[in-house]
């Protein structure tokens, strides 16, 4: 093995999957010293959570950044001027056992640019799988992504070796897909996420009748948009969104902030990068519809179609719709705690077993983890230290968010005290 020119492909090929965030690099590079235990490599080496809450270490790498298409947005698009590289099945395989062996990561995380077809890359795909399970007996955790316009078979035999399947819707409307990349259709995505719901669904209805079904796709499918590279509202990438969470029982939708890497005019100017803080406003949002009881169009709307990026969404909400508010924490059921800006669903819990045995004051809320900087103008307790209810959404908004920098700024300052 030539192990120079497979560290140039690790170099280049790991680089290339860092667009994909459904998991994130770790950004370490420490290295053994007088013969400790393990190393950390920043090479293709990201995180991401098991159900159970529980950080593993995947190595993150793409099979090839050749590829077929020429989508505006992508950093391996044909006509983008890049250095290219491609992986053999095998080289994949050795990778992911030598370095689980040397206790860098726990899985593998594998895309891949598109050759030749869809069909031939994502039988490259499964190949690298199907050997590590049956070959070296792998069994840690293995995320493929599907590449659109694959085969029911392959995608089918994709889940039988993969942990998690997920295909990358890309661009969050058919018009922005139609705009950014005509070489592919809508369909083509769709088509294997339809195929690895119904397998799973399958699997689990066989499953209650013969325990020794063969377990496909055991952690789901999920997905990912580019946010900001068509032009779309954060409006109508909240309704893509809950259209793929409830038509194909998505674990998680993804957001990637547009990145620019090519000079097209279909695309935002380069220097026009997406603010991580739109991702972060989108990832509320989408918690708040999946965990909270919200709406979209509570959230979104015609008059409100883009985010407040001063404050995050349940805040936003709450400040428009102050006539459901004051929210006695007493009385008040589940439904309603959960809509309080600064308390969350652990804290609606400890409320509601709390009051059980005794009225609710502020330092009782504040034990619980309310925060209060936020909840005290939006609740009322059994307390009469603070009940001013003469204040409009501008004031409230100023003063929370008056208190939130004083609070980042004695932060900093308490930092800085530290370091000298």
């Amino acid at each position: 093995m030539n192990f120079d020119r497979i560290r140039e492909k690790l170099n280049i090929l790991a680089d290339a999957a860092k667009y994909d965030v459904s998991c994130a690099s770790s950004g370490s590079n420490r290295t053994n010293k007088d013969k400790g235990l393990g190393n950390a490599s920043k090479m293709g080496i990201c995180h991401t959570y098991t159900a159970d809450g529980r950080c593993v270490s995947l190595l993150k790498i793409l099979l090839t950044n050749h590829c077929i298409f020429d989508c505006a947005y992508c950093v391996t698009r044909k006509s983008n001027d890049v250095q290219r590289a491609a992986f053999k099945v095998q080289e994949v395989v050795d990778l992911t056992i030598n370095f689980y062996r040397r206790n860098y990561i726990e899985g593998l995380f594998l895309s891949s640019g598109i050759f030749k077809s869809p069909d031939h890359t994502m039988e490259r795909l499964v190949a690298v799988a199907k050997k590590l399970r049956e070959e070296e007996n792998f069994n840690g955790y293995i995320h493929l992504k599907s590449i659109p316009g694959a085969s029911d078979e392959l995608m089918y035999e994709a889940g039988l070796y993969a942990d998690r399947l997920s295909v990358n819707i890309e661009v969050p409307t058919i018009s922005g897909l139609k705009l950014l990349a005509p070489e592919k259709k809508h369909e083509d995505f769709t088509k294997p996420m339809e195929k690895v719901k119904n397998e799973i669904v399958r699997y689990n209805s066989e499953r209650k009748i013969i325990r020794s079904t063969p377990k496909y796709a055991p952690a789901g499918q999920s997905t990912q948009m580019i946010v900001g590279a068509s032009g779309e509202s954060d409006k109508d990438i909240m309704y893509s969104a809950t259209y793929y969470y409830k038509t194909y029982n998505m674990k998680r939708v993804y957001y990637s902030g547009y990145v620019p890497v090519t000079h097209d005019s279909r695309l935002p100017a380069i220097g026009s990068q997406v603010p991580m803080l739109r991702e972060n406003r989108l990832y509320q949002t989408d918690w708040l519809l999946r965990f909270y009881g919200f709406s979209i169009g509570e959230i979104l709307n015609n008059q409100h179609p883009n985010l407040d990026m001063e404050v995050d969404p349940k805040l936003s909400w709450a400040l428009r719709n102050l006539h459901y508010f004051p929210v006695d924490v007493n009385s008040a059921d589940k439904n309603l705690l959960a809509r309080i800006p600064g308390i969350g669903m652990r804290s609606v819990d400890k409320i509601i077993k709390a009051r059980k045995f005794r009225k609710l004051n502020w330092d009782h809320l504040k034990k619980i983890g309310v925060a209060l900087n936020r909840a005290q103008y939006f609740m009322v307790c059994d307390s009469r230290l603070w009940e001013r209810r003469d204040l409009d959404a501008d004031k409230i908004k100023g003063m929370i968010l008056q208190n939130s920098s004083g609070k980042f700024r004695n932060q900093y300052i308490t930092q800085l005290s530290l370091f000298n």
